[in-house]
């Protein structure tokens, strides 16, 4: 099938773009050991990296849990579950570091009622689902638990919005927080950490709900096989990958179950 396309947008830092282009060199040579055809050469990048999770195009890509399970269901199928090495994660789970201002005077999550969130994305795991679930079971009788949510439009834009006072609090997603403490450690300046969220399983590598399961267990066989190349060590070392397991959507079930319980809550907005 001519035209495939592959995107790798969740962690695609300028600052570690090279380690991100060898990882995708070095999987997209596994693919093609595999005996997948018309594999691209590298990764197709937009301004809108969610659009290209509905292109009909793609072969592989990487997309949020949440998402997955809601809005992205006639498009894409998890393959595997990626494992990372980093604070907040163990496993195949990943949490959200809840950070706050330093010197902001907050020291539990109780002390947020009333402020400012931001958030990355409304139909975000890390930035929304799992601060939902964290505070439903604080929220008031009318269902409100801070005094204004804002939308961000990314996590880094979340940490920017915290650290400048335009909001109290922020989920961020651990491997997005350990990955500009690494690349990029002045977007974490004047932050720090007052809890974690509860974990879900990290952020699922996919393919096109359309294919065949030969092409799916293929794709996964080339993904174990990148884990474990002594060339991709660095690239690896870079994006904190440590190696995957299988997956499909049911692996993704947490995210869901995390949105009932706050649901049951009595708290399905996050508010």
């Amino acid at each position: 099938m001519p035209g495939l396309i592959a995107s790798l947008p969740q962690y695609d830092l300028p600052e570690i773009r090279e380690a991100t282009n060898a990882w995708w060199s070095g999987i997209a040579r596994h693919l093609s050991s595999q005996g997948v055809e018309d594999v691209p050469g590298s990764l197709t990048r937009a301004e809108d990296g969610e659009v290209l999770w509905r292109d009909p195009s793609i072969l592989v890509t990487q997309t949020c849990g949440y998402p997955l399970m809601t809005e992205l269901t006639g498009h894409l199928r998890a393959v595997a579950t990626p494992l990372y090495m980093c604070e907040g994660c163990e496993g195949p789970s990943y949490a959200s570091a809840i950070i706050v201002r330093e010197g902001s005077g907050v020291h539990s999550v109780e002390d947020l009622r009333g402020g400012r969130a931001a958030i990355n994305n409304w139909n975000s795991q890390s930035g929304m689902n799992a601060l939902r679930h964290l505070v439903a079971g604080r929220a008031g009788d009318n269902g409100r638990f801070f005094g204004d949510v804002r939308l961000s439009g990314g996590h880094a834009l979340s940490m920017d919005a915290v650290r400048t006072g335009e909001a109290d609090v922020a989920a961020v997603d651990s491997v997005t927080w350990a990955l500009h403490r690494a690349h990029k450690p002045a977007a974490c300046e004047g932050l720090r950490i007052l809890t974690w969220s509860a974990p879900a399983p990290s952020l699922p590598y996919a393919v096109r709900v359309e294919a065949d399961p030969e092409l799916e267990e293929m794709v996964f066989a080339a993904l174990e096989a990148a884990a474990g190349d002594p060339a991709l060590a660095d690239a690896r070392a870079d994006l904190l990958i440590d190696g995957f397991l299988r997956a499909d959507n049911s692996s993704y079930r947490r995210m869901l179950d995390m949105r009932m319980e706050a649901e049951t809550l009595g708290y399905p907005l996050l508010r």
